[in-house]
């Protein structure tokens, strides 16, 4: 078939080609930035020195796709209609999946191709059609313009036209490779521009463009291999023969992981009573008998639920598997040891139950992997109850009551993993729909009124958190089944851009690790772990817990190596079983500093060469299980 227009076409030089191609790519890069939700230029407008950079490192994508695609299809206009196209879609499904869950578009999200199915069908999506048509549109006016103007490729002697346009394509695609790999991959230059808020990952996208921060992302939830690494010896750690075990406790095993749990309203500077305390529940188990209780150390501040669920599971740090990593979840491609596991091996009836969407952190398959028979997310709960957007702590006692009953009856034990969703940001006025009333704050402190805000809605979930804790004991208590309830945080609230809750509660929270009195403050959430009195005889409660050597601060990847020393079952793995021994070496191990067994906190460079040996170890290990050690499913 001849083309209609052929013998009417213009035809542009290679330089008017090249010119062509800088204008449009920058046309896109407009076009994807103004299709972000939030407002880049109003935002990054204002700081002038950065916009030039950052709008060059926005395009460069852009452009040297474009060329690719120019040389191949020996038309700029078609190239720009196609990769400009690519680029505005992946831009609009950034905007979408920011709106509906808070989360931005990886390149690893590839991969995931059940998650893009289940957001589309499971969210109610405000498609903006408005931003869909001007880039049909576009792409629609530049493949007219391809029709009747086409492009000159350079004479090169010697050089067929074919090799030509194959050679200038595969050219193009190899910088933009080496430029991912070197200039978007570099974390200095990521964290050198100024965002409002450097722990919000949706803000960061949206003030520094999506092309380049979805490029940087190409590089990061990488693991990496450490210095000194032998697999040869980290096998011979983990084949092990695991030292003496003590007597494994039949005992029904509970923990709930809730959404931004802390116990700031026992902070200085708050003034509430027995009769009006949040934390009314919490602080009723601490002193009944059948309890422990003190504070984990987590790994992100104000994010990062799923990298606490991670570390407790496993045992692993997620501060271990690379200095870009963000979500270790996201790393996760293979079986690996937890507590799932574990428990599952004994013949525990395992679950995972979340009142989110299986996709999110590709939970649904990492907690398979994990070794979790059963997991349950919030398309799979019978009409759940919602306060505002949210499923309530509340309404999941009852879902965790039916699976445990039913387990009982099949004649198991059970493990379960429960991570909650209700207090889970933002703390707006809205948050549980227009028109809610929040009880004032109690304190002395003089907040500003945006400060005061947000604390009156964040309580408000605390309250709701500590009836969720409230009702399980009082199920437990009432059972003769023996159980022990282990409840705790995953991370601190996100309570306003630089931190300016905390500033105002003055909190060490609110400080540089090297400046804050308590270089753990930031990363501190509260644990209790309770057994009913049928698992406090059978653990010999009082002298289980001795045994445990716990400080008030552990890591939190150390948090399940407690649960399972207790239960008699820490000594099942030699993985473990060393947990428990690294543990009272280094209760806590961060990325800046250590807590030794002496109380000390140490800057991790000043710590001794048997406890870097340590820690060496520990990198190493949990780099073998996350990427070489095979488990059967």
């Amino acid at each position: 078939m001849k083309f209609p227009l052929k013998k009417n076409r213009y035809e542009l030089s290679p330089l008017l080609s090249l010119l062509a191609a800088v204008l449009l790519a920058g046309f896109y890069t407009v076009l994807c930035l103004c299709l972000q939700p939030g407002s880049y230029f109003a935002v990054s407008g204002v700081q002038l020195l950065q916009l030039p950079v950052l709008l060059v490192l926005n395009a460069l994508p852009i452009g040297l796709t474009l060329l690719a695609g120019a040389f191949l299809l020996r038309n700029v206009f078609w190239s720009a209609a196609l990769t400009g196209t690519l680029w505005c879609v992946l831009s609009i499904a950034n905007r979408i999946k920011i709106e509906c869950r808070d989360e931005p578009v990886f390149p690893r999200d590839f991969y995931l191709l059940k998650e893009v199915g289940s957001a589309v069908s499971d969210y109610d999506i405000q498609w903006p059609w408005v931003h869909i048509a001007i880039v049909l549109l576009c792409a629609a006016a530049l493949v007219v313009a391809g029709y009747c103007i086409t492009c000159r490729l350079p004479k090169l002697r010697g050089i067929k036209e074919s090799v030509l346009r194959v050679g200038g394509a595969a050219v193009s695609v190899l910088i933009l490779v080496l430029l991912i790999l070197t200039v978007y991959a570099s974390n200095s230059l990521y964290t050198l521009f100024r965002v409002s808020n450097d722990y919000y990952v949706p803000s960061v996208f949206n003030e520094m463009g999506f092309p380049y921060c979805f490029c940087h992302h190409f590089t990061t939830y990488l693991v990496e291999r450490p210095t000194g690494y032998d697999r040869r010896e980290a096998e011979a750690w983990d084949s092990a023969e695991a030292a003496a075990s003590a007597e494994n406790k039949a005992v029904h095993v509970i923990m709930v992981m809730n959404e931004a749990f802390s116990d700031l309203t026992d902070w200085e500077g708050f003034a509430y009573t027995e009769t009006n305390d949040p934390l009314a529940a919490f602080h009723a188990l601490q002193t009944s008998g059948n309890a422990f209780s003190g504070h984990i150390v987590v790994p992100n501040f104000a994010a990062g639920t799923a990298n606490t669920e991670f570390d407790v599971l496993t045992g692993m740090q997620t501060q271990f598997i690379g200095a870009g990593t963000t979500s270790a979840m996201r790393a996760v491609n293979r079986n690996l040891d937890s507590l799932h596991r574990v428990f599952r091996d004994a013949g525990y009836d395992t679950s995972y139950v979340h009142p989110g969407d299986d996709w999110f952190y590709n939970r649904e398959n990492v907690l398979r992997w994990f070794g979790a028979e059963e997991t349950q997310f919030v398309d799979e709960m019978s009409d759940p109850d919602y306060k505002g957007r949210w499923v309530t702590d509340v309404s999941l006692v009852e879902l965790i009551r039916q699976r445990f009953d039913a387990s009982v009856s099949n004649g198991q034990k059970v493990f379960s993993y429960i991570t909650t969703i209700q207090n889970h940001m933002s703390y707006t006025t809205d948050k549980y729909g227009e028109g809610y009333q929040y009880p004032p704050v109690e304190t002395t402190l003089s907040l500003s009124d945006d400060v005061a805000s947000l604390l009156s809605v964040y309580i408000e979930g605390i309250r709701d958190a500590d009836a969720m804790l409230g009702l399980l004991a009082d199920t437990f208590s009432a059972s003769d089944e023996p159980v022990v309830l282990a409840f705790f945080g995953d991370h601190l609230p996100y309570l306003g851009d630089n931190r300016i809750g905390y500033q105002e509660l003055n909190s060490d929270a609110a400080l540089t690790e090297d400046q804050a009195e308590n270089r753990f403050s930031a990363y501190e959430t509260p644990y209790i772990v309770w057994a009913n009195e049928a698992a406090a005889q059978e653990l010999d409660w009082e002298n289980a817990v001795s045994a445990l050597e716990l400080p008030d601060r552990i890591s939190s990847s150390f948090f399940g190596q407690v649960i399972l020393e207790l239960t008699g079952r820490s000594d099942d793995s030699p993985w473990f079983s060393w947990l428990g021994e690294l543990r009272r070496e280094l209760p806590v191990v961060q990325p800046a500093a250590c807590l030794t067994a002496d109380g000390d906190t140490v800057p991790r460079a000043e710590l001794s060469e048997e406890h870097q040996q340590l820690i060496r170890k520990l990198h190493r290990w949990s780099y073998y299980k996350l990427t070489q050690k095979e488990l059967d499913e």
